[in-house]
């Protein structure tokens, strides 16, 4: 599917629901962040018994049960914690300009020219993460690093919701000063000039914004945001909830492990590829605004993180069998998505390579070529199938979800008991928890459906009637047979 020409495509119609959705979706996502931290707590249960007998719920006697800060909203964040956040990110910038890099240029540009970036985000990941090993070797679970995001989560989140919100309106104002022809290759992105602020605020309007900083130098915003920051924080946030499973139980899971590690090596995988985020949608086609931002700095770190968030109060042994099990759903995932995504690159970079010279195409009127055997003639998007396939891992060792924190001294049969005597059960929370530990899975369905959607549309655009042909032929979008 290698590209020889750059054409100019039609203007872009609102995705995402257009204005309204945009608000819907600006303004609920950190809602639903919160949401969840609360009514899946380490206060009262998961959820919040309250919430099962709506009833008779008292708003007072739930704000006991999930934690709500006793200065009310303004507990919700803290000077401390922003201010440990913003550390955090300028330590990143750091390690972007110091540490050794791969230096190469993006993809050609609707203007004709091409940006550079630096690659470096699996060293610096790995330098920090050495950090942090070094630090708990030190001091075990006690690591001021992982009882400071235990203790300050609720104002962790602010920070980065704050920032991303900060970050998606720096962007947007910034976005006016591009100026057509300008040497920066600065350009807007086709689907983020609608001309509605709320729309173009969500969806971004300039394509690749870049920035200076003071003895760090230039800084490709989205391309940076995607991959270090939030994907990082994936990684340290799961660490900080082993810790407190540790902390909390004097024990550690074999199911927070396997869902840490199943996580660390997704999260450093992509960032060992970093160089194939290049053609990616993300970079290529869309704008930076509160979509990406706000996914890269809040979604992905603390979303992601739910199960292990769940695991580190409610611990769940899987045993050996059980994590076989899960692991060879992983096996399967990892390996359609990767062979199939590598089949792609060797035919787009070197289709003489043997291992594809033999694939059968659709050569279109652009100069590119569309597969229609091996991996992408099964499906248009079968590495999307192994992508989602992967996701049922982070799910699966957190079980029937769901359990009620008792006091001390309850002696509950069956129950998990915590070093400070407090028991977990089950009970009538049982399932129930699945809403928070399994949303994972359905979000990155729906996430996936919609990718191949807008994907879609814009290759109707893009290859006409050719794109139609294709799709006569592979005419499955994600899943054999059935979708």
């Amino acid at each position: 599917m290698a590209s020889k020409t750059k054409q100019a495509e039609p203007a872009h119609g609102y995705e995402f629901g257009g204005p309204l959705g945009a608000t819907g979706i600006t303004l609920g996502l950190p809602l639903l962040c919160y949401l969840f931290t609360f009514a899946c707590n380490d206060v009262s249960g998961c959820p919040a018994p309250s919430l099962l007998s709506p009833k008779t719920l008292s708003i007072d006697q739930l704000k006991v049960e999930v934690g709500w800060p006793e200065d009310g909203i303004w507990g919700l964040a803290s000077w401390e914690a922003t201010g440990w956040t913003l550390a955090y990110y300028l330590f990143s910038a750091l390690l972007y300009r110091l540490l050794p890099a791969t230096e190469t240029e993006g993809t050609q540009l609707s203007s004709g020219g091409r940006l550079k970036y630096r690659f470096n985000a699996f060293s610096s990941t790995m330098f920090t993460l050495v950090l942090c090993l070094a630090g708990t070797i030190a001091q075990g679970a006690e690591f001021p690093v992982w009882t400071f995001i235990a203790d300050n989560y609720v104002q962790l989140l602010t920070a980065n919701i704050l920032i991303s919100y900060a970050l998606a309106t720096f962007v947007y104002v910034r976005s006016f000063s591009v100026k057509p022809g300008n040497s920066d290759h600065r350009e807007l992105a086709a689907g983020g000039h609608s001309g509605n602020l709320i729309y173009d605020f969500y969806i971004g309007r300039e394509l690749n914004p870049r920035i200076q900083l003071p003895l760090i130098g230039e800084i490709d915003i989205k391309e940076w945001m995607e991959l270090r920051p939030g994907m990082l924080g994936w990684i340290i946030l799961n660490c900080a909830f082993i810790a407190k499973q540790y902390r909390t139980f004097g024990w550690v899971s074999d199911s927070i492990v396997f869902i840490s590690i199943v996580q660390t090596v997704y999260v450093l995988d992509g960032q060992y590829m970093e160089p194939a985020i290049m053609t990616t949608m993300d970079i290529t086609t869309d704008g930076f605004g509160f979509m990406l931002a706000f996914g890269d700095l809040v979604w992905v770190p603390f979303i992601y993180t739910q199960q292990a968030r769940y695991l580190a109060t409610h611990p769940v042994v899987m045993g050996w069998l059980g994590t076989l099990a899960v692991s060879a759903v992983l096996l399967t995932g990892f390996s359609i998505f990767r062979l199939s995504n590598l089949q792609k690159n060797i035919f787009r970079t070197n289709p003489d390579d043997p291992r594809v010279s033999e694939l059968s195409y659709i050569q279109t009127k652009t100069g590119s070529r569309l597969m229609t055997s091996g991996w992408w003639g099964i499906a248009r998007h079968i590495n999307y199938l192994g992508d989602w396939l992967q996701s049922w891992p982070y799910s699966l060792p957190t079980g029937f979800a769901g359990y009620t924190i008792m006091t001390a001294g309850s002696n509950i049969e069956g129950a998990i008991k915590m070093i400070d005597g407090r028991e977990i059960v089950q009970g009538p929370a049982k399932y129930w928890g699945m809403i928070f530990t399994y949303f994972y899975i359905v979000y990155f369905a729906v996430l996936l459906i919609h990718r191949d959607g807008r994907d879609d549309e814009k290759c109707t655009r893009k290859y006409g009637e050719d794109w139609e042909k294709y799709k006569r032929v592979v005419k499955y979008r994600i899943v054999p047979g059935i979708y």
